[in-house]
Parts: C-alpha cells; structure tokens; sequence
C-alpha cells in the first residue's frame, strides 16, 4: 500500500487536528500557569507562613521554577518515545500526568495543618506537572505541523500557541470568580476550587485527543521500521548547531514571559499596591493580545517567513522593557494594563506563535520530537526561575524597578543574536524523504 506524502491533503480534516493540539495545550497551560498565579497570590501565605512576606513570595516563586527543573526530564523521556511509540500515544499519557497532579494540589493540607509535609509534597506534585509540561509541547505541535499542507504549516502549527494563552485566560478566570470571597474564605477553599475543576478539562481534552489519528509523517517512520534507537542522541549528533540555536532563539520569549506574567502578578499587587483584580486584568489583557494575533503572525510568517517576524519580536522585547516597568510605576492603572497588554506583541505574538512550526522545522522525523522538545525545555527550565531571580534583585536594590527591565532587555538580546544565527525554514521539506538526506534546517 502506498503512503500517503506528507505534504499531500491530510486525511484528517485540520480543524479537527487543530482542536486536538489545542486542547491539550489549553489543559496542560491552564494548570500550568494555575500555579504561577496561585504561587504569586496564596502559597506565600498558606505553606510559606512563617517568615517575611516578601521571603516568603520568593520561596513560592521559587516552587514555580521548580516545576521547569522537570521539564527537560520529561523532554527527555516523552521525546524519546514519541519519536519511538508516536506523537499521539504520549500526548494522552502527558495529558494524564498534568491534569492529575493538578487536581491533587486542590487537595494538599497548608502548613499549618501537616508542617513541613505541606510545601514537601508541593514541590513534588510542582514537578509532575513540569515533567507532563516537558514532553506536551513537543507533540502538541507535531500533531498540528506534521498534518498540515506545506504552505500553511505557520498557520496551523500557531494554533497550539493559542491553547496555551486560552489556557492562561481560563486561569485567571477561573480564579478571579474567587477573589471577590473575603481573604478568610479564599485562603480556606476559593483557590482550591481552580485546581480541582482541571478535572473537567482533562475529561474533554482526552475525549478530543483521542479521536485523532497518528500523524502521517510519524507513520512512514513507523511502517518503514526507521526509528532510532537513542532518537536525542542523534538529534545532538546531526543537528548541534539547530538545538544550540532553537534554544538561544526561545530564551527571550521564555524568560519575559515569566516577568510579564507571573512575577508581575506578585510585583503589581505586592510592590505596588494594587489589587488582586487590577493585576489579574492586566493578564488577561496580555493574553487576549496573543490569542487574537497568534494566528496571524502564523500564517504571516508562511508568506514571507519566519526569520523576519521572529527578530521583529525580538528587537520589540528589547525596546520596551524599560517603557514597561514605567507604566507600571505610573500610578495609572489604565497604564498598568497598557503595560501589559503591550509586551504581548512581541513575545506572546512575534516569537512564540512561530515555536512550534519552526522548530518542527529545524529537525528530521525520527528525532523531530525529541530535538525540539529538549530545546524548548531547557530553555524553559531557565527561564523559571528568572521571577525569583527578578525578585531577588528587587530586594537588592531596594524595591527599585530598574532591574526588571534590565533582566528583560538582556533576555531580549540573547534571542535577538539568535535569531541572526537562524536559517530560514519556512521552504523546509518536513517529509521523512527529507529527513534521510539529513538536510538540516
């Protein structure tokens, strides 16, 4: 029987795939960043209690960059089998993982009901979450790009961008129904309620991701028995100089993301002296930003590609750090949500629409999920703890604002310089007949 090319109409329709990807990457986001809200918000209170508010911030942050140390570790052990079992086997037991660690943090004991136990077993359910979150992105992703037509990869392969900043949304929804309960009431049972109705998405989520089949270019390597045996190790072997590049590249959205997101929840509201509401608004903002023009710097970038928009997000980083932290000094909260909604053009819509497609792009099949899952991650896993980091210059200098925008200019940098070392890929040939010329991208 012939195969079908994988550049040929997919035989699934793309709607379809598409709301496959991003349902899983709406589920594994909204517990996610659950938690960077809730760190920001309650756990400095509930398992930090004994120690200064602003220490205690800080230990809460902290055990949200926890939670990206297990992120590579689950690049490493669901890469490797999605590019051995397949892309769609992994996304449901990814899926599991994430949601179920979730649920479970909505039942933890505080501190002051078991000590110590309380932030122990924390940090342990911080880091399934990261481990599922370490090999969702890879597949998530491969499912949209590897069913799309060639001209329309940018397009399609942004969608799942678009999961997570829905994700995103319904968190801080979610938990914004809860904040109007009196602080007593939201510290006993509001903030639980979020963790628990990650129940419901994982339920639909698999219902959606189930139904759809393994991609086709996963399934010439399958029927042809072409898998590697180590697909990373060859990854590094073949493609060094992509992953070293994949990962400069994503540096600048990953780590700006953690200050305009989580840490200027905890900055807005603990800093400044704004409300809980003012800052959950500002957040929103951002993602409604991205979510409207995620699909279109996708499907922008498969008309004149992807290097151009991707440095454009860059330099846009660069230049508005420091506008950014002086909005939010203003003492207007219009401005703080002109802030926030305004850095989302450049990370949120510029780079990290185009992630998925073009790091797709940078690798064969047989390792395709495996070298851009260890790339993306590890930059994520850097990019962590760049809130406690924030934070702890913070308290250095006084309360200063200065260095949140420093941290974000050097950040935008790095991912700037990266980019002028990326090729394009938008004209790649993602097919495994590509892929065992071993042409990189």
């Amino acid at each position: 029987m012939t195969q079908q090319p994988h550049d040929a109409p997919p035989r699934q329709s793309m709607p379809k795939v598409a709301a496959a990807s991003m349902s899983g990457a709406l589920l594994e986001w909204y517990d996610f960043n659950l938690y960077g809200i809730s760190a920001a918000l309650v756990f400095n209170k509930l398992f930090f209690p004994d120690v200064d508010p602003v220490i205690g911030t800080l230990a809460a942050l902290a055990t949200f960059g926890v939670g990206f140390v297990s992120r590579p570790i689950g690049a490493l052990i669901f890469g490797h089998f999605g590019d051995r079992l397949g892309r769609k086997k992994v996304l449901v037991t990814t899926m599991m993982i994430i949601g179920g660690a979730t649920f479970l943090i909505g039942l933890l004991p505080d501190f002051h009901t078991v000590g110590f136990w309380a932030p122990t077993l924390l940090v342990l359910l911080r880091l399934l979450q990261g481990l599922g979150l370490g090999g969702e992105f890879g597949g998530a992703s491969l499912l949209a790009v590897e069913h799309s037509p060639r001209h329309r990869r940018g397009f399609w392969g942004s969608l799942p961008q678009c999961g997570g900043a829905t994700g995103y949304l319904i968190a801080v929804s979610v938990v914004g129904l809860f904040t109007g309960l009196s602080e007593e009431q939201f510290l006993s049972w509001g903030w639980r309620v979020p963790f628990l109705f990650s129940a419901v998405l994982l339920v639909v989520g698999l219902i959606v991701r189930l139904k759809i089949e393994e991609t086709p270019a996963f399934q010439v390597v399958r029927d042809a028995g072409k898998q590697e045996r180590i697909p990373l190790l060859t990854a590094l072997r073949r493609y060094p100089r992509n992953i070293a590049v994949a990962f400069g590249v994503r540096i600048g959205e990953a780590g700006t993301s953690q200050i305009y997101q989580p840490f200027a929840i905890s900055y807005v509201t603990t800093s400044l002296g704004y409300g809980q509401g003012v800052a959950l608004t500002g957040i929103v903002f951002y993602n409604l930003i991205g979510l409207a023009l995620i699909p279109v710097a996708g499907a922008l970038s498969d008309r004149i590609g992807r290097r151009p928009i991707y440095l454009a997000g860059g330099i846009f980083v660069v230049l508005t750090a420091f506008p950014y932290v002086w909005l939010l000094g203003s003492g207007s909260t219009a401005l703080v949500w002109l802030a926030m909604a305004l850095v989302g053009l450049g990370g949120a819509v510029c780079m990290s629409s185009l992630q998925p497609t073009m790091f797709a792009e940078m690798f064969g099949v047989g390792v395709r999920y495996s070298g851009m899952s260890f790339a993306y991650q590890l930059s994520a896993m850097v990019a962590g703890f760049v809130p406690a980091i924030v934070t702890s210059f913070l308290v250095a200098s006084g309360g200063a604002s200065w260095p949140i925008a420093t941290v974000a200019v050097v950040l935008g940098l790095v991912s700037v310089v990266s980019t002028l070392f990326l090729r394009e890929t938008r004209t790649v040939d993602t097919s495994e007949l590509e892929a065992r010329r071993e042409v990189h991208a």
